[in-house]
């Protein structure tokens, strides 16, 4: 059978893997929050011929940076990450034969739901114990 990824995570593994996502989603939430706050103090200062440089500037770039860092740390791993404000992210899995996405949200405790891969978060189905 052709699947369109090529890892695929029990819910054991994915479970096992949520204290370290968590943490990653939750500096991710607060690295946005920092770069609005970064933004709005440069917009202040925007003028022509303005100096933009400096502390926020390289606030702004580590910040960016970091946020790079970590998407790119959950795409290799093949775990997508579909809204960070919500920190909404989705698993690869199979379930009964077919491909789905075991789906998560930073304030649930658990992996307790899935939804078909084209179906999204208003197709989410609990899980079986």
């Amino acid at each position: 059978m052709n699947f369109q990824f090529s890892r695929h995570y029990t819910r054991e593994e994915a479970k096992a893997m949520l204290p370290e996502i968590r943490r990653h989603m939750e500096e991710i939430q607060r690295l946005r929050r920092e770069l609005v706050q970064v933004e709005h103090q440069l917009g202040s200062i925007m003028a022509p011929g303005a100096d933009t440089g400096g502390p926020s500037v390289n606030r702004h770039a580590r910040a960016t940076a970091r946020i790079h860092e970590l998407l790119k740390d959950f795409n290799r791993r093949q775990i997508f990450v579909k809204d960070p404000d919500r920190g909404l992210v989705d698993f690869p899995a199979i379930i009964g034969g077919r491909e789905v996405f075991l789906c998560w949200e930073l304030d649930e405790d658990d992996i307790e739901f899935w939804h078909d891969v084209d179906t999204g978060f208003a197709g989410r189905e609990r899980l079986g114990s």
